[in-house]
């Protein structure tokens, strides 16, 4: 099984069916050139501050040779106001969040990555294995998004997904010729389903790949990022009521009260 791929401007049904079938799906063209620039120049000094991963050992998690920046919500209004609530990943949400979270979902994980010349493959792995409660394959809990900042390759690292995964049990392991590379040009942005084999790319090439990491939870769950405290208050005051909903900053039925009076305190 391929990974699906449709340009901007295909109906969101469509989109959706791909996905449902291959758990995963690349749509091209969604990013214009000064809204990828305008990220690129938030984020900038935040990632020539990160720190590189110089010493590789096989068994971390995260390759070396990459370099990693979260919270970006704090960190980039051009990103925050065209990525977090973007329609396409509102229509592929929708199809496969709310019918689990009827109040809703919420942003899990925002993460700007590198992957560096010599970085080796990622572990395969699956977003959604944090939540063991649930026996493989599990019901849908997550939604991946990569967007891509640059051209993904075969060469430099493009992420590396199994399409059809989500569907399997806890004993089927993936042969080589079912692992698949997300090629996508700049703009581009791929989807995956939280119980999706996949992992980042080895990186042959002599150019890093750039690309950021938006996911997305059922309103119920715990958020792998701490949205509470990577978002500081004076942030949170200028995002729209969307966006705030989106990062986990309303009730879901009784989750998530508080006092105001002690919240404002100070």
């Amino acid at each position: 099984m391929d990974i699906p791929t449709f340009p901007a401007g295909t109906p969101a049904a469509k989109v959706n069916a791909a996905f449902d079938e291959a758990g995963c799906v690349v749509v091209t063209g969604l990013l214009e050139d000064d809204t990828r620039t305008a990220i690129h120049s938030d984020l900038a000094p935040h990632m020539a501050a990160a720190r590189i991963i110089e010493d590789d050992d096989p068994e971390e998690f995260y390759p070396g040779r990459t370099r990693r920046v979260t919270a970006l919500i704090a960190r980039s209004p051009k990103l925050t106001d065209s990525l977090i609530a973007h329609p396409v990943t509102r229509d592929v949400c929708d199809a496969f969040l709310l019918p689990n979270s009827e109040f809703g979902y919420q942003l899990h994980v925002s993460a700007a990555l590198e992957v560096g010349p010599g970085a080796r493959e990622q572990i395969l792995h699956r977003e959604e294995d944090s939540f063991t409660y649930f026996p493989k394959p599990r019901p849908a809990i997550i939604v991946a998004s990569m967007w891509a900042m640059s051209d993904f390759r075969t060469d430099n690292g493009a992420t590396l997904l199994v399409p059809g995964s989500h569907r399997w049990d806890e004993k089927r392991v993936p042969t080589a010729d079912e692992i698949k590379a997300a090629e996508m040009p700049a703009g581009s942005v791929l989807f995956w389903a939280g119980g999706l084999l996949h992992g980042a790319g080895a990186n042959r090439s002599q150019d890093w790949r750039y690309g950021v990491i938006l996911t997305y939870s059922l309103g119920w769950v715990r958020q792998e990022e701490n949205q509470y405290l990577a978002v500081p208050a004076a942030r949170l005051a200028q995002l729209s009521p969307e966006v705030r909903r989106l990062a986990g900053f309303d009730m879901y039925r009784a989750l998530g009260f508080f006092d105001p009076s002690v919240s404002s305190a100070g």
